[in-house]
């Protein structure tokens, strides 16, 4: 058994850039441990992920608030406070802030994630 109260306590919160795009910040609440990695990840107004997948699926709970969700060949879904998003293994997706909003949301990814391209402003709404 492992408790962690709040957050990881030997973890930094770190900017991601490699597989996002705008400005995001993640706060380690779980770092990796048998195969599941859980943070908090706040989104600025229009920051969002590439697409990408997870191995044994991935859940986001929307804390605050608005954002949006998209499954690859599909259209975006809006997202808000107290939402709740299961991702099924090997579906790839992406997800992030509206762009006239920030995002605040736990993430808990299940097994490895394989990060692929960059989202096209073809796929999120109101840079096309």
């Amino acid at each position: 058994m492992r408790i962690v109260h709040g957050r990881a306590r030997d973890g930094l919160s770190e900017q991601r850039s490699a597989t996002f795009t705008g400005s995001v910040w993640a706060d380690p609440v779980l770092p990796a441990t048998d195969g599941v990695v859980i943070n908090d990840v706040f989104f600025t107004p229009g920051a969002h992920t590439h697409w990408h997948s997870h191995e044994h699926g991935q859940i986001l709970q929307v804390t605050a608030g608005s954002g949006l969700v998209c499954t690859q060949g599909e259209a975006a879904q809006p997202l808000g406070a107290g939402d709740t998003v299961w991702v099924p293994a090997g579906e790839v997706h992406w997800h992030g802030a509206a762009p006239g909003s920030y995002l605040l949301h736990t993430a808990v990814s299940l097994g490895t994630t394989t990060w692929l391209e960059p989202v096209g402003e073809d796929a999120y709404p109101g840079t096309g």
